[in-house]
């Protein structure tokens, strides 16, 4: 009971802090209010949505991968080449990215668990060769598909929001789910917390660290085809800086950066306080300069609430 009452603090605590922005630009900007923003918002924000639920169970066993937003771009990439050039059909080519997109995260988690190499050398590296690869693929050029791709992310008729914004919310919950009710979230908890301890209690932790790379690898695609969707079009530059923004909501969300403690509710919260936040910024006229002043400031703030918690409670790492 103690662990759940602390659960729904902690959840109440990132929407009182989501309303409050809310409320904020809404007093700023007379059109904030609107139930056209917030379908807009909701429609722009599944490919990170996803990309940082990944991230989350990444964070919560020590890892980082940067190479999420190149990935992503990859896989956007091969879809418009499989459309246009090969004529595939859109579930086709969406096949295609999210095994391109599971063989990249399987690959830096064999390459990062299997070599004892830092993840942030490794995905660092496939940042590169990704992106390199969606320049190669698409020759550089912006490959235009039209509405073949547009349902998955075109506002349901009545709704104003997206099918794709659905299928986000499915990957919360399951994110969630599977952290705090599986014996594999558990075992991610422990990796983090004291990994050590879990490979003197007989338990390699080698296949699941390599599992949770693959799964975001997986999710990148999913990611790569969201926003392929939204687009239109498969743009080789998409999801540029993408990997900052996910790392950003996680962390906001309270996953530590130093692993054993998160939730993939709380990062979907800070998905949606970064989307608010730059959202608002802009409506209020804020220049873009001036709205990654305000983006890193919450950033670094919540990397202090960290530090802060984690001083305060050395001994209580773990939250699902």
């Amino acid at each position: 009971m103690k662990i759940q009452s602390k659960k729904i603090a902690e959840y109440t605590a990132m929407l009182v802090i989501w309303l409050g922005l809310v409320l904020l630009f809404g007093m700023l900007s007379h059109n904030f209010l609107s139930a056209r923003t917030f379908a807009a918002l909701a429609n722009r924000i599944p490919a990170l949505v996803v990309i940082a639920a990944g991230m989350t169970l990444v964070l919560i066993i020590g890892g980082i991968d940067l190479s999420v937003g190149s990935v992503l771009g990859l896989c956007g990439s091969v879809l418009g080449v499989a459309m246009m050039d090969y004529h595939l059909s859109f579930w086709a080519g969406t096949m295609i990215c999210l095994g391109i997109g599971l063989a990249a995260g399987a690959l830096n988690g064999a390459i990062s668990v299997g070599l004892g190499i830092p993840s942030f050398i490794v995905t660092l590296g496939m940042l590169e060769v990704a992106r390199g690869l969606a320049y190669l693929t698409t020759h550089s050029q912006t490959k235009y598909i039209g509405s073949e791709v547009e349902g998955l992310s075109g506002p349901i008729h009545g709704l104003g929001v997206s099918p794709a914004f659905f299928i986000s919310l499915l990957v919360i919950v399951a994110g969630q789910v599977a952290l705090s009710r599986t014996v594999f979230g558990r075992y991610l908890i422990a990796i983090g917390s004291n990994e050590s301890a879990v490979r003197l209690a007989g338990i390699n932790p080698k296949p699941a660290k390599i599992a949770v790379f693959a799964l975001l690898g997986f999710l990148s695609g999913l990611g790569g085809v969201f926003y392929t969707s939204r687009l239109g079009s498969s743009d080789p530059n998409a999801g540029m800086g993408l990997e900052l923004s996910a790392i950003a909501a996680v962390v906001i969300g309270g996953t530590s950066l130093m692993g054993g403690r998160g939730s993939v509710v709380n990062t979907f919260f800070g998905v949606l306080i970064i989307a608010t936040l730059e959202a608002g910024l802009a409506q209020v006229g804020a220049t873009e300069p001036a709205k990654r002043v305000f983006t890193g400031g919450v950033i670094v703030a919540a990397v202090i609430l960290d530090a802060w918690r984690r001083h305060l409670h050395p001994a209580n790492r773990s939250s699902v």
